[in-house]
């Protein structure tokens, strides 16, 4: 089997639909590595089982791997993966060749903590997740395996920034023109901030103000008109 973060393949001549279902014949799933410095593309396959053990380990578009073929290592990151629709085998991988700058673009998964310190989500609020996972440019060999967001603190029509989550150094993310939402704590029933103290008490002073104006005006009318 191929060892962490390494895996082990042979080179191959034809490409094509029929070729690739006479290298899965074989036991093997069809690859390619494109993009790099080069700009050239190799057409590989690896071994079926160890392959689908790799993918199932997790994390797998995220990983950079050493791929060894043919007496040369391509280092590269997988890009996408065709599955099959019924049984979930790999059917064919794509991998990005890791340039010279060894900077790559990946989807770095958010996770959050200390949901019970919060005040909006301890009066009923609900995490609204924008965004699972945020793309970045990060060096190759210093792939985050996720990002940790603190929700201590926060009230009712709050939202996360990408500003407020802690990104290692090096790491930036792709999108540079706007500060855009993660996360938000939103209210139920449509509320998005939290009803001040003074405000909830505003309406009905409000109210008993227009009762107590509209009074001598009623008493007024159904007062008996005196004879002449």
């Amino acid at each position: 089997m191929a060892q962490a973060n390494v895996i082990k393949a042979s080179g191959r001549a034809a490409s094509g639909k029929g070729a690739a279902r006479a290298v899965r014949r074989t036991g093997n799933v069809p690859a390619v590595v494109y993009g790099g410095d080069e700009g050239s593309t190799d057409t590989i396959q690896i071994d079926a089982n160890d392959l689908f053990i790799l993918i199932k380990r997790g994390r797998f578009l995220s990983t950079v791997f050493d791929i060894q073929v043919d007496g040369r290592t391509l280092r590269a990151i997988p890009r996408d993966v065709q599955l099959d629709p019924v049984k979930d085998f790999p059917l064919h991988v794509d991998f990005q060749r890791i340039g010279s700058d060894n900077r790559v673009r990946v989807g770095v998964p958010v996770r959050f903590i200390n949901e019970a310190l919060s005040p909006g989500l301890k009066r009923g609020g609900v995490l609204n997740i924008v965004r699972h996972e945020v793309e970045v440019w990060c060096p190759a060999d210093k792939i985050p395996s996720h990002f940790e967001i603190d929700l201590t603190g926060l009230a009712i029509g709050r939202s996360i920034h990408i500003s407020a989550v802690a990104l290692p150094e090096g790491v930036k993310p792709t999108i540079t023109d706007r500060d855009f939402t993660v996360a938000t704590i939103a209210g139920t029933g449509g509320k998005d901030e939290e009803e001040t103290p003074a405000a909830g008490a505003a309406a009905p002073a409000a109210e008993a103000g227009k009762a107590a104006a509209a009074a001598p005006a009623a008493a007024a009318k159904e007062a008996p008109k005196g004879k002449k």
